[in-house]
């Protein structure tokens, strides 16, 4: 649990939001390393329903990384291998996922968000004649019909409604009971707030049909913390560690000015107060909602309101993981020794040289290697895996994907490490290893 006084802060930041913002009401929580620490609400109830906007696109992304870790589509697929017919091109399922497929941000009017969805009844009606606005792949354009297209590939793979899809494969799994495609009482009622006067005119709300991928769903915001721990580690079942990383990890670059802000694969990602947050913000006529991550600090947020505008969501959110991590800054685990204590990994350990430039090699938990420039000016570091044939493959950084090799001479002594083939040695351009273009045969000398 959290301490009073951090208690008493989010909840004054709640309140002072929702009055400033002049929103009809208002309810946020807090999880952290996994649980519920706080939750309220102002004017609503922690149980009440809210329409969650573009946050419905991060679920749709789960059921898509679901399909690929099961084989059953490959994210570099077209779209077309999968749903015939349409006429976006070669876009691919990753490109649909990170904005990036070049599709218009909307629908062919009228305005899909205030219209039923019997309006566009077939997904040709949602992308319409020419939805090919840039060429696949060149830059982020953000496309509601795009998470459309996925949903009708999660429908395709699975041959049954998207939506049922949601409810089978995340919302039974993770015991999401107050999540659903349409409102189930106690939910909120949608409004807009007038701007220069405080009275409130009700916002139509319609069943969005094809378009519901793009930002259909109701929930509250413990249940949505149920879905923001998912989003963080994975869960049995349902998603692996691996592919929620993926989801979080930016996939495109950011714009010119925004640099900080980008997209994963149906996830956002934001750089506020010197934290990376990853996650999604939401907005439908009466409705607006924020869940931010921080894997830094192992705590998330999420905040909903019921009216269109008037309260930035993402920044509040974004202040609540804040005042949780500046005022009980996380505890680090105890230090432990290794368990593996395998020689011929320990030997690899130590300082070694790529030409004058000085690194340390250290051995982590789980046999795994961090490589940590030790020159002034900084260098090429990274975090290496074991692939369980004597070799390691990078994690991040320049080195991500690259291999780390130790190599030995034909006496078995340790020569050097071969990264990618940059040629690491324990004494700077070490004449006795391959070094590329060779050492000059007067070695070292006073010029």
């Amino acid at each position: 649990m959290l301490l009073a006084t951090t208690e008493r802060a989010l909840l004054h930041r709640l309140a002072t939001a929702q009055a400033k913002g002049r929103t009809p009401s208002m309810t946020g929580a807090v999880v952290r390393d996994g649980e519920l620490v706080w939750s309220a609400a102002i004017e609503s109830t922690t149980d009440t329903q809210y329409r969650i906007g573009s946050i419905t696109k991060t679920f749709v992304a789960v059921l898509v990384m679901r399909l690929r870790d099961e084989g059953l589509v490959d994210l570099a697929d077209p779209l077309d291998s999968h749903v015939p017919g349409t006429n976006i091109g070669g876009a691919t399922i990753a490109q649909l996922l990170s904005h990036t497929a070049g599709l218009a941000s909307e629908t062919p009017a009228p305005w899909w968000e205030r219209t039923p969805g019997e309006v566009r009844p077939h997904l040709a009606d949602v992308l319409g004649d020419a939805p090919q606005k840039h060429p696949p792949g060149r830059r982020f354009h953000y496309s509601n019909p795009g998470f459309a297209a996925l949903g009708a590939l999660v429908e395709a793979v699975r041959g049954k409604p998207w939506g049922d899809v949601v409810q089978q494969e995340i919302l039974a799994p993770l015991e999401m009971t107050r999540t659903s495609l349409l409102p189930r009482a106690p939910h909120a009622e949608g409004f807009a707030v007038h701007p220069w006067a405080d009275v409130v005119l009700p916002e139509t709300v319609h069943e969005v049909g094809r378009m519901a991928p793009a930002g259909q769903l109701w929930s509250t915001v413990e249940d949505l913390c149920r879905f923001a721990r998912l989003l963080a580690g994975g869960a049995d079942d349902v998603l692996s560690p691996d592919s929620a990383a993926e989801m979080r990890t930016p996939h495109v670059a950011p714009e010119a000015d925004r640099w900080d802000w980008s997209y994963g694969l149906g996830m956002q990602t934001l750089r506020a107060n010197g934290r990376m947050l990853s996650g999604h913000t939401g907005s439908m006529p009466g409705f607006l909602g924020a869940l931010w991550l921080s894997m830094d600090e192992r705590a998330g947020a999420v905040v909903l309101t019921n009216a269109t505008a008037g309260v930035s969501i993402g920044t509040l959110a974004a202040e609540l993981v804040g005042i949780v991590a500046d005022r009980e800054p996380r505890i680090p685990a105890p230090w432990k020794a290794l368990s593996d204590t395998n020689p011929a990994v320990i030997e690899l350990t130590g300082v070694w040289y790529w030409g004058p430039s000085q690194f340390a090699l250290q051995l982590r938990a789980g046999r795994a290697l961090e490589l940590v420039s030790l020159s002034p000016a900084g260098g090429r570091g990274a975090r290496f895996a074991p692939t369980g044939d004597a070799a390691w493959i990078g994690q991040n950084g320049y080195f991500h994907g690259e291999t780390l090799r130790p190599v030995r001479d034909d006496a078995g002594a340790l020569s050097h490490l071969d990264i990618g083939s940059f040629v690491f040695t324990r004494e700077p351009y070490d004449a006795a290893a391959p070094i590329p273009g060779g050492v000059d045969p007067s070695g070292w000398r006073a010029d």
